[in-house]
């Protein structure tokens, strides 16, 4: 039998021959010629793949050069410093410009944090005021109910909406928390847009107040205006006492505005004035002879000054007004005072006389009975007696008489007075 040769890129060893391990690896991957085919085998781990010549030097060749091109650029690099250098400070660029990209994105995001902390304050803070705007408006509101006049006087109507009181604003309990995401800015702008109207809300309490207040201090200084002219025409003292005036007293307080009062406060201040005035010209008034002494329309059948006696049909003086009523019908005094005279009196007949201050006096006569004594205090409209035909009289009727410091005067004055200031009551 003949012995195949051996060819040097065989992976079998000579017999008798011993291999190292490396030699082994070597011969593992190195190419094996088979004549028949002239091709070349790389076997690994029991594994073979076959190559033609072409492409198994052109894989060779690729190696060579990839192997070349390594140690050249190796090379090139180990001894030109300068490239290396210029690579190196590129790369430190490239991360210093990464780092202040972060840096620059940090900075944004801080901004927006502290631009959504500065909204939310804002809105905390404008909500603050108009809780307290709002307290105070209530505290105001409070305060307009205490007033006596106020819905008398009609302060608090608004035209074209009816009466009403003054209107508290709706309470405001929960503060609202700042929103978030890409919807934050239109959250704000709503939550902006509510505490606007909210506001206007308030603005509008707040003048509705102050128009009531000046309503009712116009409404003062038009009756005060209008008692002292009516005081004046009558030519009497509004500066005077009262004599029958309700027990008062205590301490003297001046009273005294803070110099850090508000304007409501101010404006409160000058209503009391003005009501204390008032209060004073009407405890005037009250002893002021103005009202009516007898029920429903007067009917003089004589009137104050030069008459023909109805007795003697000659020319007298009249000191009072003859007012025509059916016997018993309630003879009322026309103000307050004392009672000094009850009883008899000449051609009077039945007469009382009430004495009313500031030298201010009435007398009715020709009563058919009288229901008052003498030291009484009188109110006025208290009934003191009934219309009669006692004394000098043709028949049942009341004689009214008005005397200044004991002079007589005509009582229309006073009547007429007292119409003119039916208007302010």
């Amino acid at each position: 039998m003949r012995q195949r040769p051996e060819s040097p890129y065989s992976s079998s060893s000579p017999r008798g021959r011993t291999t190292t391990p490396q030699q082994r690896g070597a011969a593992a991957i190195a190419p094996t010629k088979l004549p028949a085919a002239a091709d070349y085998t790389l076997a690994h781990a029991g594994r073979q793949l076959r190559l033609g010549p072409i492409a198994f030097w052109a894989t060779v060749g690729s190696l060579v050069i990839m192997a070349a091109w390594t140690i050249i650029t190796a090379t090139y690099f180990a001894f030109r410093d300068d490239v290396l250098t210029s690579l190196i400070a590129r790369q430190a660029e490239m991360q210093f410009a990464y780092e202040d990209r972060i840096a620059e994105l940090r900075a944004q995001v801080d901004r927006m944090s502290s631009r959504q902390l500065l909204d939310q304050e804002q809105v905390e803070h404008k909500l603050d005021q108009i809780l307290r705007r709002q307290t105070t408006l209530e505290q105001r509101s409070n305060t307009l109910g205490t007033l006596p006049d106020l819905g008398i006087t009609g302060a608090l109507r608004s035209s074209g909406r009816g009466d009403r009181s003054v209107t508290k604003p709706a309470p405001v309990n929960d503060k609202p928390a700042p929103p978030s995401g890409s919807g934050r800015k239109a959250a704000i702008g709503n939550l902006d847009s509510m505490l606007m109207r909210l506001a206007s809300s308030l603005d509008r309490v707040e003048t509705e107040q102050s128009a009531a207040l000046t309503s009712l201090e116009s409404s003062y200084d038009f009756k005060a205006r209008r008692i002292r002219g009516v005081l004046s025409e009558l030519g009497i003292d509004a500066g005077k006492g009262t004599p029958n005036a309700d027990a008062t007293g205590g301490p003297f307080v001046a009273a005294r505005l803070r110099a850090d009062s508000s304007p409501f406060e101010r404006q409160l201040h000058r209503i009391g004035l003005a009501r204390a005035h008032v209060d004073q010209l009407n405890r005037t008034l009250a002893n002021v002879p103005v009202s009516k002494p007898v029920t429903g329309e007067l009917d003089a059948s004589s009137g104050f000054g030069m008459r023909i006696d109805p007795f003697l049909k000659s020319p007298a003086m009249h000191t009072g007004v003859d007012m025509r009523g059916d016997p018993g019908d309630p003879v009322r005094a026309t103000a307050n005072g004392t009672v000094t005279f009850a009883g008899w009196q000449g051609g009077y007949g039945k007469m009382v006389e009430i004495d009313h201050g500031n030298g201010v006096a009435t007398r009715y006569g020709h009563l058919s009975s009288i229901d008052t004594e003498v030291g009484h205090t009188i109110k006025s409209g208290q009934i003191i007696g009934k219309v009669g035909t006692t004394g000098r009289s043709t028949g049942p009727h009341l004689h009214y008489e008005t005397r200044i410091d004991g002079e007589a005067v005509d009582p229309q004055r006073f009547l007429r007075a007292g119409a003119k200031l039916g208007a302010v009551y």
